[in-house]
């Protein structure tokens, strides 16, 4: 009966059939033996592969693993010579795909071994190439054996690089600054290898630094007050003054960047960190070659560099500079702003006025060119005396203006002489700065060069009019301009003012008159020297009063004699009750002399008196009418 399969006996069937009798464990030998034969592969490493074949897609690679893989043909762009037996490095993708195929990658294979190496050169401070790929915002785009790594604009060179396309395509060496993992960013640097080779150079260069040496360098940047220059990993300080003799505005009128020069070490700090340099130094000083025929009194010529509120530079060659002063540009006495005159550029001549060569100072004028107005033959006749002319206001002062006639010939017009009528405190109520005014000639002084001018002189004075019409005792119409604590100002007829004291403004119902109010006002005095006009509105109606009660006292019965006389002064004049008849010649020459004294005052001020002078005044006024009664009464007894 034959066996079940259970207990079919495959050891002896294979001793002496199949496999010529191997053992178990002549078996497990040989399984053993061809395990060794295959490597043990792990996915996402960089393993060695052996090309086994080569096709229009694929490269056939073998990596000792139990069956063979395929890499993309257009992943060997790089070794177009490629052939059977070489050896490349590739990453394993999978060990197995849906396929059953191992997938390899040469690409990522290489990123990997980039990133390998660019940490490597990060921990050992290592040196290594890239390409420059392209430009970017800030620097350059830098491959490095497949990885793009960034290196900023700062760090391509010590000194600023303004085109940045000339690196384009070109091999650079570098060092790995920064690596950022997360973003696979990594930063580079050229600049630091270029500081280590100018670190010594410049230790050489700081010890054997002294003033005066002259030395090599080049222009890294430029601003408006200077260049700096890179004298080999030191860098100086060219000041704008320093750059030429003339005057220059901007250092790139005379200096390119990247341009080599030649200057000297005018000065450094201690530490040798601050380093000025000159270049003009490296040429004679202009002034030392200034000819001799240029004296006190010649006309030399040139080109306005500078223009300032004092005056203006003429450069007459190259470093050789001189002033005018604004006093010098015209013959005019006012003083005005240079840019009136001359602006930067304008060529011109002047005059040498001083010349001090080992100070090297020059004072120049332009006005010496014409000749000065005052010397002119026709002066007397153009300016005499009672000539009108016109001219344009130039200043104004407390006490006057004075006026332009011509350039060069100025007149003062005083502040009196301004208005006949008007009191004027200030020119600057009358006219402004700039303004034409019309002026007649008072007084001509060629000698010192002063003319008298006056405004108000082209008219008749109006004063001899006025004093026929504001006699003492008339009364008319006035309106309160303004008042302070003595009185009023008033307004009369014909555009003058008068004035009127505090007491003289009460009004018949006890009232005070106001600023803007129009009454009667009667003259009180009157002179036309002081141009015053002295006024009250109170003697209006008061001295109607006085009339009245006059009238009364004539109609009344006469008493005779002295006595009855004497009784009608005391009883008009109760504040002279104690006046005698002969008191009255005293009293009469007392108010003669305040008031004569009072026509000599020759402002408003001077006319307000104190209270207690006018009182005085009118009780003398009524004593001298009380007596002026009595004689009256007397007479018509005689």
């Amino acid at each position: 009966m034959a066996n079940t399969p259970e207990e079919f006996d495959w050891e002896s069937f294979e001793t002496k059939g199949f496999g010529e009798g191997y053992s178990k464990k002549k078996k497990e030998e040989l399984a053993q033996m061809y395990e060794n034969t295959l490597t043990t592969i792990t996915e996402k490493e960089v393993v060695k592969g052996t090309v086994v074949g080569i096709n229009d897609r694929d490269v056939i690679l073998n990596i000792g693993f139990k069956s063979d893989g395929l890499v993309a043909v257009n992943e060997f762009r790089d070794l177009p010579e490629l052939k059977l037996g070489d050896e490349v490095e590739v990453f394993i993708e999978e060990q197995e795909n849906a396929n059953g195929q191992l997938v390899l990658s040469r690409r990522k294979a290489k990123i990997v071994k980039a990133w390998e190496t660019i940490q490597d050169a990060l921990d050992n401070d290592k040196v290594i190439e890239g390409v420059v790929k392209r430009r970017t915002k800030g620097g350059l785009i830098v491959d490095i054996y497949g990885v793009e790594a960034f290196l900023p604009g700062s760090q391509i060179d010590v000194k600023p690089i303004r085109d940045f396309d000339v690196f384009v395509g070109k091999k650079m060496e570098v060092k790995v600054i920064k690596i950022n993992y997360s973003n696979d960013n990594v930063v580079v640097s050229h600049k630091v290898l270029i500081e280590k080779d100018l670190e010594k150079q410049k230790a050489q260069i700081l010890e054997n630094l002294e003033k005066g040496q002259v030395l090599e360098g080049v222009i890294k940047n430029m601003t408006n007050f200077g260049v700096f220059i890179d004298l080999g990993g030191v860098d100086g300080l060219l000041h704008i003054t320093d750059i030429s003799w003339g005057r220059i505005n901007h250092p790139e009128e005379v200096l390119n960047l990247d341009e080599k020069v030649n200057v000297v070490v005018l000065d450094f700090d201690d530490d040798k960190k601050r380093i000025s340099l000159g270049m003009k130094q490296l040429t004679p000083h202009p002034w030392d070659s200034l000819t001799e025929d240029i004296q006190v009194g010649s006309k030399v010529s040139g080109k306005i560099v500078n223009v300032a509120d004092y005056g203006a530079f003429l450069e007459i060659m190259p470093g050789v500079e001189g002033l005018i002063h604004v006093s010098e540009m015209s013959w005019s006495q006012h003083l005005r702003n240079p840019q009136d005159f001359i602006k930067v550029g304008d060529e011109l001549d002047a005059i040498v006025l001083t010349l001090d060569r080992e100070d090297r100072k020059m004072s120049l004028g332009m006005k010496q060119l014409t000749d000065d107005p005052w010397t002119k033959s026709d002066i007397l006749t153009k300016y005499a005396i009672g000539t009108k002319h016109t001219g344009i206001v130039r200043n104004l002062t407390n006490f006057g203006l004075f006026i332009e006639l011509e350039e060069g010939i100025d007149g003062l017009v005083h502040v009196s002489d301004l208005s006949w009528t008007k009191k004027i405190k200030h020119p600057s109520e009358f006219i402004k700065v700039g303004e034409e005014l019309e002026v007649k000639v008072l007084e001509l002084d060629v000698e010192n060069k002063r003319l008298a001018l006056g405004h108000k002189q082209l008219e008749e004075n109006p004063w001899d009019t006025f004093e026929t019409i504001f006699t003492p005792g008339s009364e008319h119409k006035c309106t309160i301009i303004s008042k302070n604590d003595k009185g009023a100002v008033l307004e009369l007829p014909y555009g003058i003012e008068g004035f009127a004291l505090n007491k003289n403004l009460q009004k018949e119902d006890d009232g005070k008159a106001e600023v803007g109010e129009t009454m009667d006002f009667k003259v009180m005095e009157f002179s036309k020297e002081d141009k015053r006009i002295v006024l009250s509105h109170t003697a209006t109606y008061r001295e109607d009063e006085e009339v009245k009660k006059s009238t009364a006292k004539k109609a009344a019965p006469k008493s005779s004699g002295a006595g009855a006389t004497k009784k009608r002064a005391a009883s008009a004049a109760p504040d002279a009750s104690s006046a005698t008849l002969g008191d009255l010649d005293a009293l009469a020459n007392l108010k003669e002399q305040m008031s004569g004294g009072g026509s000599q005052e020759s402002s408003p001020k001077a006319a307000g008196k104190s209270e207690l002078a006018d009182d005085t005044l009118d009780n003398a006024d009524k004593v001298e009418q009380t007596a002026k009664n009595a004689k009256e009464d007397e007479d018509n007894e005689k």
